[in-house]
């Protein structure tokens, strides 16, 4: 094919994934999500056409910015950051260019700022040390241990069969265990080894040549050259000014070791006949676990199990967290216990014993992690208090941001695991992952070993539930991805647009070809929303008090994120006395209930409001269901400063209240009850039976999560279970400094779950 067919071919598909983006009502949501699939894997399977991709992409993003149109800035920007990722015949000018218009999106607000911003550090390294991006992503997620790169990523991929049939599970299971078959770690550090020498020495590289090589070689030769070539990358970029020139030298001299210097010359001035080239370097999908969901501490143990070695899982739970922190990994500091000499009276002490010990001195360190003459404990850093959340400082309800991925948080600990969480159901699925993210983060405060060690990011794809229809698939895909589907565009075209195409995996029959290659289209999708989905949208837990009309059963607390349901039971709680009602007395439908809630408002002063009113029943949601709702909360107070186009930001907590009211009328055929909805949000609120009817709570649409015979509720914003003021104080310091040494914790911070996203809520 010319080189004219080419780009024509390549401009067509660049042009149906715009058209899928700019496609308001779903008109195409047979094709839709595979525009962007197929755009890569013609890429794939031809590598020589990655220059022409990489220089559309590069025209259409100019143009999107001459023109201001901003909602296919981040996907364009996205698919091009993917397509550099894989090649390796893209030329310096291409990526000076591309570095160019991430340097001008710095102007705008974000998300669009933080993306560039990303994609500009990765593509100055990438200039200068070509193949930079490939290796370190396939060296994390495929753990090849290397100490110049010691980072590890894994995907967890948890399904709750009672969620999602079993023939969803044995098929995406049979599709990433195929996947995984082939990519041993000799294959993907032959990978690695063949694209950095291609990226870096371009036409000069014979990779027909290479590749027989590589193929012929035994595990130590191999092993030798991915560590030299590893070795070469890392060492260059990390230098503040890395050259290509040194660059390109170090890797000419494992070229010329591997194949000889005749035939490294050979290469140089004959290049690679075209018939000898081999297929492209793929791109291995990332090790993911697939496990079916059986509980909230399920999550957990499998983050403990991937944070720490099997060869230390029988230390004691004490010598294990000092070891996870950081501090002492000596075995001397496991938990012992001696002889007390210590009268407890203060004159017996020694004299010196009162004078504070010099900062950072031996005996100060020894201080801070024992008592004398008694059980030798862990203490924390004086100054160090738990962080807020797993990835980055908490804040505004629904807010974006970037994880903070590697950062410390103990001095001389890094994050060197990611953990990738995701979770495949409807909202009854995210209720479940927010009760497991809310037992993680109760835990950090009894025993902080994962969070200094370890970055957890998470992901939603929706999946229906089976004995739902096939015809309703396509609208009610769950009210958190609906949400991600209006502020992220490319999320509704990427993963909402995978559930129907999951369903009908399930239902095609098993190829037993194995001969056949197959492209795993679900696989794919998910390993390019796992890599490129950064971004994450803040979601607010809320806690509920449970109190029941038994009064010898304790009131209860659970959370819920997406919605809470009452419902009015027929039954009654006892009373002390009976009063029959008079006959000819209609006492209605619903039940009397009392409502003490905090109004939402913008100022953020605290305002109550109680109503009683009969009703049969209320809802509380904590998402939006459209737009208009979200950004009639806006209107509430002044004029809106998004567009009509603008996802909905919410700049505090709040609940959305439907109450369906009951209506007394009297006419002269008697009374007459009629309904009506009302709506009002709300920060916190109270709710109480007044008229000893029973009431049923339902958590999140979840039948398992069903409280009955309750009275009273008390809805509120979920803490940390972290937050609060405590104070720590070092034992080892004098008087005159205890109050600088006192660290008091912040007021209590709201616990946020983020699910990650492609561009965040774009203000």
């Amino acid at each position: 094919m010319e080189s004219s067919d080419v780009e024509l071919d390549l401009q067509r598909s660049v042009q149906a994934v715009l058209r899928d983006l700019n496609a308001q009502a779903p008109a195409l949501q047979s094709n839709q999500g595979m525009w962007r699939w197929s755009l890569h894997k013609k890429v794939e399977r031809d590598p020589g056409k990655s220059p022409a991709l990489v220089r559309i992409l590069l025209r259409e993003l100019e143009k999107a910015e001459s023109e201001d149109l901003r909602h296919v800035i981040i996907p364009l920007l996205l698919t091009l950051m993917y397509v550099l990722t894989k090649a390796t015949g893209i030329t310096e000018e291409l990526y000076q260019r591309a570095y160019t218009f991430c340097m001008r999106l710095l102007t705008l607000p974000t998300p669009y700022c933080t993306i560039a911003l990303d994609c500009a550090i990765k593509l100055k390294t990438e200039t200068a040390v070509p193949g930079t991006l490939y290796q370190r992503m396939v060296i994390a997620e495929q753990n090849l241990m290397n100490e110049l790169y010691p980072y590890q990523e894994r995907v967890f991929l948890f399904v709750d069969p009672e969620l999602v049939s079993a023939s969803v599970c044995s098929a995406l299971l049979l599709e990433i265990e195929a996947a995984q078959e082939q990519q041993t770690p000799e294959a993907c550090m032959r990978h690695v080894v063949s694209h950095a020498l291609q990226a870096a020495l371009g036409e000069a590289c014979q990779a027909g040549a290479l590749h027989r090589k590589l193929q012929t070689s035994s595990r130590c030769t191999l092993e030798h050259y991915f560590h030299a070539v590893v070795t070469a990358v890392e060492q260059l970029a990390s230098e503040a000014s890395p050259s290509r020139a040194e660059h390109l030298e170090r890797l000419e001299e494992i070229y010329c070791s591997l194949l000889g210097p005749a035939a490294a010359a050979r290469g140089r001035c004959d290049g690679d006949p075209i018939q000898d080239r081999p297929p492209g370097i793929p791109l291995p999908s990332p090790c993911i676990t697939f496990h079916l969901w059986a509980g909230e501490e399920q999550l957990w143990k499998e983050l403990v199990l991937f944070l720490r070695p099997r060869s230390q899982l029988r230390l004691s739970a004490d010598l294990e967290a000092l070891d996870l922190q950081g501090l002492r990994p000596d075995r001397e500091l496991a938990r012992v216990s001696v002889l007390s000499t210590d009268s407890g009276i203060e004159r017996d002490l020694p004299s010196g014993a009162d004078e504070p010990l010099a900062p950072g001195s031996p005996e100060m360190e020894r201080a801070g992690l024992q008592r004398k003459g008694g059980i030798k404990k862990r203490a924390w850093p004086p100054h160090f208090l738990m962080p807020g959340s797993w990835d980055g400082p908490p804040g505004l309800h629904r807010r974006t941001g970037r994880p903070s991925g590697d950062g410390e948080l103990l001095p001389g600990v890094s994050r060197l695991h990611t953990a990738r969480v995701l979770v495949l159901g409807d909202d009854r699925m995210l209720g479940r992952l927010a009760q497991a993210y809310y037992r993680l983060r109760k835990r950090e405060t009894q025993k902080f070993c994962l969070t200094p060690r370890l970055s957890l990011q998470l992901y939603y794809i929706p999946v229906l539930a089976p004995q739902e229809p096939a015809v309703s698939r396509q609208l009610e895909l769950g009210e958190l991805a609906a949400f991600l589907g209006r502020a992220d565009r490319w999320y509704e075209s990427t993963v909402n647009t995978l559930c129907p195409a999951i369903h009908k995996l399930a239902e095609m029959p098993l190829s037993l070809d194995t001969s056949r290659t197959v492209d795993p289209f679900i696989l794919d999708v998910i390993t390019y929303y796992i890599r490129m989905g950064t971004q994450p949208i803040y979601f607010q837990i809320y806690t509920v008090k449970i109190f029941f009309s038994d009064l010898s059963q304790d009131p209860t607390e659970d959370i819920f994120l997406t919605e809470l349901k009452v419902k009015i039971q027929d039954s009654k709680f006892p009373k002390d006395g009976f009063s029959p009602r008079r006959r000819g007395v209609a006492e209605g439908p619903g039940a009397e209930l009392s409502m003490c809630y905090q109004k939402a408002l913008f100022s953020h002063r605290p305002r109550e409001a109680t109503v009683s009113l009969r009703t049969t029943g209320l809802v509380l949601k904590a998402i939006p269901t459209s737009d208009t709702e979200a950004l009639h909360s806006h209107l509430i107070s002044g004029p809106s400063q998004h567009p009509p186009t603008a996802a909905p930001t919410i700049d505090h907590t709040c609940l959305n209240v439907s109450v369906t009211e009951v209506i007394k009328s009297s006419n002269l055929a008697g009374r007459s009850f009629s309904t009506v909805t009302n709506t009002f949000r709300t920060a916190s609120i109270q709710i109480q039976s007044q008229d000893q009817r029973l009431l049923t709570l339902l958590l999140d649409k979840d039948n398992q999560r069903t409280f009955r015979d309750v009275v009273r509720l008390e809805v509120a914003p979920c803490l940390e279970p972290c937050s609060g003021a405590q104070k720590s104080k070092a034992p080892w310091i004098g008087t005159h400094r205890q109050k600088e040494m006192e660290t008091t914790k912040a007021k209590p911070k709201p616990l946020l779950m983020p699910i990650n996203t492609f561009s965040g809520v774009i203000q």
